[in-house]
């Protein structure tokens, strides 16, 4: 007899720390999943700081990462209680929440068994906050088995958007990430870089803003070629995947470093960056999957405007004009929402014991299932 759909809700906050998208998912047996309702809510300045400050080491860190845990599980819940209003459901119709929680360190290239990932929550918190199962630590378990922990979307990427085409999913958030759907292969997947976090930082950092709204400050300036030059010979986009990275890498003291005392205009920086974000992705996409035939955008990049167009006009010369790009609204979902999806999809994935991380993406020895589970 087959089961009927389940509804769950997905809560993500990104490394962009620009607050949290909570989704409600109807999840069908089969593990499709479909959108029913959405709300965004930014963080409050405080708890943004206290997130961003923890991103580097600082003194009294374990007192600070546990208050930023339960402030985070707070916010969490705010977002769950307005879901939960707009679709006019109760906590007894949500089967569990899936909740990233926000990466504070990623150091999975570290020796066996001294790699770690830490996302700060207080999950239980946030269970006698909801009165709903939560289930949440999804990378710790893939990490253990010995893979990255990252990138964790790939396995929902497959599960949404597989079809006849070859097609890759290009999330940009803070760190982009490639998802390669082939018809003749496994799936693949791997962070390949910077996506809006550089960029993020250093218009913060020159400017005081919080992100470059449609591109429209780096479209002011032109690209260093000599800063790019230098920033693609990190070592991190050589390395073969599986991969993954984070602020632990890219974070405005290495850009810092790149720039050097070299009298660059700010803008040209930041243009430099964007064409950073753009040429990483697509030459990581025309090594390991040339014969891809449609590339699917989302995360938050989606909705730069100047990415988009960057993006589609290097894909021309390099793909010769074969690859077709679109965002994932074209596919039903809003860009800015398939994370959160994912996470409930995992939330789902935990629930009915099935291993949601994939070997070939994250190196793990095998298949796990992901996810500690904190019931109401």
């Amino acid at each position: 007899m087959n089961k009927s759909p389940s509804l769950y809700i997905g809560l993500m906050s990104g490394t962009s720390l620009d607050g949290i998208d909570a989704v409600l998912a109807k999840i069908e047996a089969s593990g499709e999943t479909c959108l029913m309702d959405s709300c965004s809510l930014p963080f409050s300045p405080e708890l943004r700081k206290a997130l961003l400050d923890l991103q580097t080491p600082g003194p009294n860190e374990l007192h600070r990462e546990k208050q930023a845990a339960n402030a985070l599980a707070v916010a969490y819940a705010d977002a769950v209680k307005q879901l939960l209003t707009q679709a006019k459901l109760s906590a007894a119709d949500i089967s569990a929440i899936g909740a990233h929680g926000q990466t504070i360190r990623h150091q999975a290239d570290l020796a066996h068994h001294l790699a770690y990932t830490h996302q700060t929550l207080n999950p239980a918190l946030l269970t006698e906050l909801t009165g709903i199962d939560v289930i949440a630590d999804f990378r710790s378990r893939d990490l253990a088995a010995g893979g990255h922990g990252a990138p964790l979307v790939p396995a929902f990427h497959a599960q949404q958007f597989a079809s006849d085409n070859n097609i890759a999913v290009l999330n940009l958030g803070g760190i982009a990430n490639l998802t390669l759907l082939t018809k003749d292969s496994e799936v693949r997947g791997f962070d390949c870089g910077p996506g809006n976090m550089l960029m993020d930082a250093w218009i913060a950092e020159q400017q005081g803003h919080a992100f470059d709204e449609n591109g429209t400050w780096a479209s002011q300036g032109k690209v260093n070629q000599v800063l790019l030059s230098s920033m693609m010979t990190d070592s991190f986009f050589a390395k073969a995947p599986p991969k993954s990275t984070g602020r632990d890498d890219f974070h405005l003291e290495w850009l810092q470093k790149q720039i050097g005392l070299d009298n660059i205009n700010a803008e040209d920086v930041q243009a430099t960056l964007l064409q950073l974000t753009v040429d990483s992705a697509l030459q990581a996409l025309e090594c390991y999957a040339p014969q891809t035939q449609i590339l699917v955008i989302c995360g938050g990049g989606a909705r730069n405007t100047a990415l988009l167009n960057l993006l589609k006009t290097r894909a021309e010369v390099l793909f010769k004009n074969s690859l077709e790009i679109v965002t994932s609204d074209a596919l039903g979902i809003d860009p800015q929402l398939v994370e959160g999806l994912a996470f409930a999809w995992l939330a789902w994935a935990h629930k009915e014991k099935r291993p949601a991380n994939l070997p070939a993406v994250t190196g793990a020895r095998g298949p796990r299932i992901l996810g500690a589970c904190y019931p109401a």
